[in-house]
C-alpha cells in the first residue's frame, strides 16, 4: 500500500500490507454452496506497522460470511477462521 499510494497519489503512508490468504479447496467448496460467495473472497491478512509496533491481523471469516446469510457456508467459514487463527498465531 506504501509504495501505490507514493506512486498513485504522491502521498506518503506507513508499511501496510493485504495478503491474499485464501484456499483454493475452501473456495471452492464455498463457491459450490453460494456462487456469489466470490463477492466475499479472497480471505485477507493484514501486516502493517503503527507507532513503531507490527500488527499482524485476518478477517473474521464467520463473521464475513453471515453476509451471505447461508447456513451452508458456517462449516466452511468456521474451519477458515480456525486455520487463519492458527497461522496468526504462530507467527
Amino acid at each position: 500500500m506504501k509504495a501505490k499510494f507514493k506512486e498513485k497519489l504522491d502521498k506518503d503512508f506507513s508499511n501496510y500490507l493485504i495478503l491474499g490468504a485464501c484456499n483454493p479447496a475452501f473456495a471452492f467448496e464455498g463457491l459450490q454452496k453460494d456462487i456469489d460467495l466470490g463477492l466475499l473472497l479472497p480471505c485477507n491478512v493484514i501486516v502493517y506497522e503503527h507507532s513503531g509496533k507490527t500488527t499482524i491481523a485476518a478477517i473474521d471469516a464467520p463473521k464475513m460470511l453471515s453476509v451471505a446469510n447461508d447456513a451452508d457456508l458456517n462449516e466452511v467459514a468456521n474451519e477458515v477462521d480456525k486455520r487463519l487463527r492458527v497461522a496468526v498465531d504462530s507467527i
